[in-house]
């Protein structure tokens, strides 16, 4: 590529059409193949002088002649089709560069979007109508995002040879692009250590004023948390936990552990304002929550990526990418960065847990009450989404696959999948933290539990309520959500039912004597057990 994606993040875009044009010149497709139709029109008004226009009186030509071109270049070519009519007639030959594994980037042109609605003429289900031969397709879900599905296309087509489809509807090239410029890294480097993008990645390292690190489920093995743990005392950096993870990266024990990434951009900037260089390792690059405005880091900081997911790179906001063995790549790091002076361990500025002195016992007091208890080599699985950050400022992750949740976020997985682990592992002790919500989903897990004798405790926090969605309509300023409390809901009862011993705890000299008396018996236990803690509503919810 002959520009950077700060050259065209920097640049005056006005449109979405400049942008455009402008990853085009970056990727160095600056030769249109096309037949093009009254959807392309435009794209294609005032054409700039540098780009070549070749035209083909039939679409199966048109992708032909990018294919000989692709195939002799090694290097992506654009074709631009016609809607549905051309995009059908161009099928076969669509079909014949997948085979012959041809890098093509196809923008199939569709109706303007303020009427699509209404099916108008030229309208198209353009999505899957050429069944699997591309290598990805992609449809902007808001105008601004073209220019950057554009540099994905190009390099889902780059790396995995092949025709990659973007759909783009006629009015969005006209749309005001967007101010942040490009989602989508520049480079994405596919291969081994001895790379020379890794050298290069070592050099911005190296020449960082003051790096971060921030890890993901990706890196949560024994190789890659030795690998992490060198490289972060070389860089003498913080080291954060991705938001959302489903497994923990590194040690969260270790001195330079800094915590849990927020899963805003506004509290991310803030955390990260200082760094001018943010590492991401194993994990995407960024997972966000609920939208907000503005930028994933601070402007003028760079973001690197090292990732054995091709997807994750090609979908992240990393100006530089590596795609291999995370730990390989990050020993190669190690073997050539500079040693800084050490740094002080990162302080976790952790509010303290109280004991309640309420009717009901306080969510922070009782994870904290069972970190206090729990073996290093206990296995967490987490379902509890209300307390989860509560859970993270107490209940540390200190081996690998010591922390478990699910990646996708749906409910039902935490207390099946504890049973899974403990039955491929019984020298771990295996602990399910779940919502009294959550629990409901695979409740019937229980007598698979107890009917197989499976040592997992499920300590169940019972706040009676449908807390997220409680705390997120007060957020949006809803006083009176439709949906009713939870509280009628007797867990223990039902674990009982399903064969399962079980308990209710409601007071802090019940609650003591019930982690004594189970947690030391977690890693001998065959038979499972389940703990009903009745606990207040949290107040905030802040991931």
């Amino acid at each position: 590529m002959d520009m950077s994606i700060d050259d065209v993040s920097a640049a005056k875009l006005t449109t979405v059409r400049d942008a455009s044009f402008d990853v085009l010149r970056m990727t160095g497709m600056t030769r249109i193949f096309s037949n093009p139709g009254s959807t392309e029109i435009p794209l294609l008004t005032n054409f700039p002088d540098e780009f070549d226009f070749i035209l083909g009186l039939h679409e199966g030509s048109v992708v032909g002649m990018a294919t000989g071109f692709a195939i002799a270049t090694g290097s992506p070519q654009l074709v631009l089709l016609h809607t549905s009519a051309g995009l059908g007639n161009a099928a076969g030959a669509i079909a014949t560069a997948r085979v012959n594994r041809a890098p093509l980037v196809v923008l199939v042109g569709q109706q303007d979007r303020r009427h699509l609605v209404n099916r108008p003429f030229l309208a198209g289900e353009l999505t899957g109508m050429v069944g699997n031969y591309p290598v990805w397709e992609g449809f902007p879900v808001l105008a601004r995002d073209v220019p950057t599905l554009l540099l994905r296309a190009w390099h889902e087509a780059n790396s995995r040879r092949g025709p990659a489809i973007l759909i783009v509807p006629m009015d969005d090239w006209t749309n005001s692009a967007d101010p942040r410029g490009l989602s989508a890294p520049s480079n994405i480097a596919i291969g081994d250590a001895r790379s020379s993008a890794v050298t290069e990645v070592i050099d911005l390292l190296n020449g960082a004023r003051n790096p971060a690190i921030v890890v993901g489920s990706d890196c949560d093995s024994h190789v890659a948390w030795d690998a992490l743990v060198q490289l972060a005392e070389l860089l003498q950096c913080p080291v954060w936990q991705e938001s959302f993870g489903a497994r923990a990266g590194f040690p969260q024990d270790h001195r330079l552990f800094a915590g849990h990434i927020p899963s805003d951009r506004a509290r991310m900037r803030s955390v990260l304002r200082d760094n001018d260089v943010v590492l991401v390792v194993g994990a995407p690059a960024f997972r966000q929550y609920q939208y907000q405005d503005g930028g994933f880091v601070a402007e003028g900081t760079k973001v690197l990526l090292i990732t054995d997911n091709q997807e994750l790179a090609i979908e992240s906001v990393a100006e530089r990418a590596l795609v291999g063995s995370i730990p390989e790549l990050v020993r190669a790091m190690v073997a050539s960065l500079n040693r800084r002076i050490a740094a002080s361990p990162v302080e976790q500025k952790s509010p303290q847990a109280h004991e309640s002195s309420g009717v009901k016992l306080d969510v922070d007091w009782v994870l904290r009450k069972l970190a206090e208890r729990l073996d290093p080599r206990t296995i967490v699985v987490e379902e509890c989404p209300s307390a989860r950050p509560m859970l993270h400022r107490y209940i540390l992750a200190r081996r690998p696959l010591g922390f478990l949740s699910a990646a996708m976020g749906g409910l039902g997985f935490a207390m099946p999948a504890s049973l899974g682990l403990r039955m491929a592992d019984s020298a771990r002790p295996v602990l399910a933290i779940v919502g009294d919500g959550s629990s409901m989903y695979s409740i019937q897990s229980l007598w698979s539990a107890a009917n197989y004798g499976i040592g997992v405790l499920f300590v169940v926090l019972n706040n009676g309520r449908y807390e997220v969605m409680d705390r997120l309509a007060e957020a949006a300023g809803c006083s009176n959500p439709p949906w009713p409390a939870l509280s009628n809901l007797d867990v223990a009862g039902v674990a009982r039912g399903f064969g399962c011993g079980a308990e209710v705890v409601e007071t802090n000299d019940q609650l003591m004597t019930a982690l004594d008396n189970l947690i030391p018996t977690l890693a001998e236990r065959t038979s499972p057990y389940l703990l009903e803690i009745r606990v207040g509503a949290t107040t905030t919810f802040a991931p």
